[in-house]
């Protein structure tokens, strides 16, 4: 598992990480000239904005790796690697997946708290702002569990996604492989994958109210519905999980 999680991590981290540092080191820079007022408000306005402009590169980026990581699982010559390593398909695509989870969450948490700090910063609140949050920790326990659980809600939100996107390449490289109109059932697949996803969103009536949105479903859930949520959303994904590492290993056209 060790070398499949470098194979990923060296896959996604060259540009990944340039930009990061890039990032990282900026933010630093003006946090620190920020707290020694060493600013003046022009500069604190553009180390803002150009902050936020950071957020919106680095998901790009992200996006870009990922599809890069995903591609070479599936199509030559990375494949070929994938498809000498003697391991199951499921570690294999455990561990790309984990990879990119770890690199995006960590990037983008980063680059948030950068944002946020420089705002505060520009704000003239950093301590006044930060006095109440730990004033509201330290008083409203629940409600940092409850922050947490929408963190968790966010995760699981990706992880879904990610398996969506795989399971439906997975097919289209397995069991659609040289089909008539294959793509266009690929591009369907897709479509029912994810309706049958909204419609689960029905199992989680008894902690919320369901309505309508045209052909879609929406849910509103209080506190007690987060943690079904994220139960859902990761037993949909570990599902789709499993479905593709099995069609992975019976047949997979590279």
């Amino acid at each position: 598992m060790k070398a499949l999680f470098k194979y990923t991590f060296l896959a996604g981290i060259y540009a990944r990480g340039i930009v990061f540092a890039v990032i990282f080191v900026m933010n630093l820079v003006f946090i620190v000239l920020g707290s020694l007022d060493l600013l003046p408000l022009a500069a604190k306005i553009t180390a803002v904005s150009l902050s936020g402009v950071a957020i919106s590169v680095m998901m790009i980026v992200n996006i870009i790796n990922d599809v890069f990581i995903i591609r070479r699982m599936f199509t030559a010559p990375g494949a070929y690697l994938y498809a000498l390593t003697p391991a199951p398909r499921r570690r294999i695509l455990f561990a790309g997946l984990v990879g990119m989870l770890v690199m995006d969450v960590v990037t983008m948490t980063f680059s948030i708290i950068g944002v946020t700090w420089l705002s505060l910063g520009l704000a003239n609140t950093y301590y006044q702002v930060t006095n109440i949050v730990w004033a509201f920790i330290r008083s409203n326990p629940s409600d940092i569990l409850f922050g947490l659980w929408f963190v968790a809600a966010l995760i699981a939100g990706y992880l879904l996604l990610m398996m969506i996107i795989i399971f439906c390449i997975t097919v289209m490289k397995s069991a659609l492989y040289q089909k008539r109109a294959g793509g266009v059932l690929a591009a369907l697949l897709a479509l029912a994958t994810v309706y049958i996803n909204n419609l689960s969103l029905f199992l989680l009536a008894p902690f919320g109210d369901v309505t309508r949105r045209g052909v879609f479903f929406t849910v509103h859930i209080g506190r007690a519905g987060v943690v079904a949520y994220v139960v859902l959303m990761l037993i949909q994904a570990a599902a789709l999980f499993f479905a593709a590492s099995r069609l992975m290993e019976r047949k997979l056209n590279i």
